[in-house]
């Protein structure tokens, strides 16, 4: 387990849409539940992780809206989930009108690191902490990027992906000169890959040559029960474990262990 007193928070963040963001969120969250107490908080108004993980949109009760401006603790939004030791903070349907209503209120770009940090007693015993972005760089996801003390990029492997990756970086960037010093790059994660075309592995190349070991070395590939599985309120690795797509992600959720490890280990 990791000898750490709080959570670590990463944001899984691309302003490109259908990139498979929420889908890695989802996966990972679950692959690392096996050994690790896990959060994910959903940011999407779309709710899209809150429904992969079985949460009906009409019973999710509170969530972030409430979070993030209704001022509700956060010990009031956790949700348990059908994976043993993953836990939810849901997209409550409030949630669509955030991004206005943020806009008027104090330290609006702080508010998920103000209610993260007061609550302490909620996320004692929590290893992880993932926020899951929406498909935008507005200010639920700058709420992610200024909380979060490393952001996941998942990558696409078709040419306009390479576009997004370039604009998520430099936003990563101006959030780090800005707001929040701490916050780092975790790694690029490439999914939909497919090794029948030469695109996905001319993609993967160009990111691995810019990018160097940012780039995890697991890599997810198109699965059709990838893709089945949201439909039945699962992760795949509970759908299908023996799928391809969720060894793959079981992978990536040793090698995120692995670089986790390294990481605290060349902090110390």
């Amino acid at each position: 387990m990791p000898d750490r007193a709080s959570p670590r928070i990463v944001a899984l963040a691309n302003q490109k849409g259908g990139v498979g963001k929420t889908t890695t969120a989802i996966n990972l969250a679950t692959a690392l539940a096996s050994e690790h107490r896990v959060l994910l908080v959903d940011l999407d108004p779309q709710g899209n992780a809150s429904t992969g993980l079985g949460l009906d949109r009409g019973a999710r009760g509170l969530g972030t809206y409430a979070l993030l401006v209704g001022a509700q603790p956060l010990a009031a939004v956790i949700r348990p989930t059908a994976v043993p030791q993953l836990s939810i903070v849901p997209a409550d349907p409030d949630l669509a009108g955030a991004e206005v209503e943020l806009v008027e209120l104090e330290d609006r770009e702080r508010r998920l690191r103000h209610a993260l940090r007061a609550a302490p007693e909620a996320l004692r015993g929590y290893d992880y902490v993932f926020l899951d972005c929406p498909p935008s760089l507005g200010l639920l996801t700058l709420n992610a990027l200024v909380a979060a003390e490393a952001v996941l990029v998942p990558l696409q492997c078709e040419f306009f992906a390479l576009e997004g990756v370039s604009q998520i970086t430099q936003t990563i960037e101006r959030v780090r000169r800005g707001l929040n010093p701490a916050l780092g790059l975790e790694g690029i994660v490439l999914t939909m890959f497919d090794r029948r075309n030469n695109l996905s592995e001319a993609v993967a190349q160009d990111v691995r040559g810019f990018f160097k070991d940012k780039v995890f070395e697991t890599v997810i590939p198109r699965n059709i029960r990838i893709s089945e599985a949201p439909s039945h309120g699962l992760p795949v690795t509970l759908y299908d474990f023996r799928s391809p797509g969720a060894q793959a992600y079981v992978r990536l959720a040793a090698e995120f262990r692995r670089r986790d490890r390294a990481r605290a280990r060349s902090a110390a």
